[in-house]
């Protein structure tokens, strides 16, 4: 068997570098240890940047996030007892943010690739990629029916995430990690009730950081920061509603509570594995970095990494390296402009465990100084909304 693109994994980094690919005449297969349904049904970010949404609309795979995106010009922050707006499109002139949840950008690739005749299987095992140093590299896996294949490409792209195979891959001896665990977690929930909120809630609170995000019209999603280690089983719903209720507790404003539809605790760690490129194969999206989700970021790095490597991909195969030899260079300058922004959204608006007084205080005085001078909301605003522009969504 052959194509020239192997590419492992079925998320969004995989499936639109594979629709990418496509739009330039160039063949790809793309590997996926889990089911369809799987795919398609997990929970994941749901907040794009504007070139995120701009990549998606020009590739051709916009039309139902056009039809049931959330458009936001802004968030507020609560800390203090008050809560402020930050207005992007006032403060970057006019640039906005998308609530679409990744379980639907997910959707919308795999029913574009097979509508397409895009080649994508569900359910492999025992997935590997070898010959990786020379011009035809090997994808090896095999398929729900039992059947081994072993695939001779061009190019390998490991969109497989953290726990992937691809990253491994490549000599420890040539990697470099960078990395931090969070002494907190997100228990995030699901609801079945209509958002309380016209925007994003960023609240700082002396019992932990709250954020109420939106999924649609009718069903909302919250977080609360809660430690590492809690037990999901001692927070019942009524004790999710209440605490959350006096985390965002404000004179006037009332939060919705409503059937939880499903729940969960998410870690925090900031993680960069350099470099993005060894050889023939390419990472992107969680296979190299992952990012806390206080700024919004994993989904619109692994988004921005399979925009630059699509054309890269592209001219190499046609003789011309330079793009492919800047690959890693190029997206990892994103990468960290985002980790180091993610850290500072994260660090601003949690309460840190054990920190003094002092601490709390710096963390108030940050605060109020975004919320009250141009050029922090700015700052702000300009990395929330997607710093620096993606390239362009078809070649």
């Amino acid at each position: 068997m052959r194509t020239q693109v192997g590419i492992v994994g079925a998320g969004p980094a995989g499936l639109l570098l594979s629709h990418l690919l496509a739009l330039r005449g160039i063949d790809s297969l793309v590997v996926e240890d889990r089911s369809r349904a799987y795919c398609e049904a997990r929970q994941r970010a749901g907040v794009l940047e504007h070139g995120s949404v701009r990549l998606l609309r020009e590739a051709g795979v916009g039309e139902r996030l056009d039809r049931q995106g959330l458009e936001h010009g802004g968030i507020y922050l609560q800390f203090d007892g008050e809560r402020h707006h930050i207005d992007f499109r006032d403060l970057t002139g006019g640039r906005t943010v998308t609530v679409y949840a990744q379980t639907e950008v997910v959707k919308d690739l795999i029913a574009r690739r097979l509508a397409d005749g895009g080649a994508i299987e569900f359910e492999v095992t025992d997935t590997a990629v070898f010959g990786l140093e020379t011009e035809r590299p090997v994808l090896g896996y095999t398929s729900a029916d039992g059947t081994r294949h072993e695939v001779e490409c061009d190019v390998i792209a490991g969109c497989d995430g953290f726990h992937g195979i691809c990253r491994p891959a490549i000599p420890a001896s040539l990697r470099t990690v960078t990395e931090r665990e969070y002494p907190y977690a997100w228990l995030g929930i699901l609801a079945d009730v209509p958002p309380s909120t016209d925007e994003l809630i960023y609240a700082h609170h002396a019992r932990g950081f709250a954020l109420h995000s939106l999924r649609t019209p009718t069903v909302s999603r919250l977080y609360l920061q809660v430690s590492p280690d809690e037990d999901l089983a001692s927070w019942p719903d009524e004790r999710i509603w209440e605490e959350l209720a006096i985390r965002f507790a404000l004179p006037g404003w009332e939060l919705k509570a409503g059937p939880v539809l499903e729940k969960g605790i998410t870690p925090m760690r900031s993680f960069v594995s350099e470099p993005m490129r060894y050889g023939r194969l390419f990472l992107a999206g969680d296979a190299s970095h992952i990012v806390p989700p206080t700024g919004a970021k994993g989904l619109n790095l692994a988004l921005a990494d399979v925009a630059v490597l699509a054309p890269a991909i592209g001219a190499l195969l046609r003789g011309d390296e330079r793009l492919a030899d800047a690959y890693s260079a190029t997206c990892l300058a994103r990468v960290w402009r985002a980790t180091h922004f993610s850290w500072w959204m994260t660090t601003m608006l949690h309460r840190t465990p054990g920190a003094d007084a002092m601490e709390a205080k710096l963390q108030l005085s940050q605060l109020r100084y975004v919320a009250t001078s141009r050029a922090a909301a700015t700052s702000l605003a300009e990395n929330y909304t997607g710093y620096p522009d993606l390239p362009a969504g078809r070649p």
